[in-house]
């Protein structure tokens, strides 16, 4: 079992501020990731989301569920050159506010490897209750080595 600071993660995917979504990796396994998120109420997107009652967007818990599939992708292509694609959803459940002051909780687990791409069942959990779950597909799009253009 491995986990990741914010150098590390940045080092693996290419989202920055204000779009990374992750703060630290506490579990990293071949099949299975968890990481989280501290919320807080300077967060960007807080000023037009509901100024008077800030909520995190959901698309942005979803979001946040794809960066940590990308950081599990990249564990097992790192020796390849790529980047994570978020390529669809299959279903998406809210089930409780994400609000200031929140941690939120990432689990990732590979539910099916279909050649570089994989189906993965992610969860947002804030003080061990689901906020929000999801199926997803992500994948990687990798770049062919330089050699290769000749």
């Amino acid at each position: 079992m491995r986990n990741l600071n914010i150098d590390e993660i940045k080092s693996a995917i290419p989202h920055r501020y204000p779009f990374l979504m992750v703060d630290r990796v506490t579990q990293l396994e071949p099949d299975r990731i968890q990481a989280y998120k501290n919320v807080t109420v300077n967060e960007p997107y807080f000023q037009g989301h509901f100024p008077h009652y800030p909520i995190v967007p959901a698309v942005l818990q979803l979001e946040g569920i794809a960066q940590t599939a990308a950081l599990l992708l990249h564990d097992t292509y790192k020796e390849r050159e790529g980047i994570p694609l978020f390529l669809g959803i299959d279903s998406a459940r809210f089930l409780r506010e994400v609000r200031p002051g929140d941690r939120m909780d990432y689990v990732v687990e590979v539910k099916q490897k279909m050649g570089d791409f994989y189906k993965v069942n992610g969860q947002v959990l804030v003080e061990g209750q689901v906020a929000a779950r999801c199926t997803l597909f992500v994948g990687v799009k990798f770049f062919d080595p330089p050699e290769a253009h000749v």
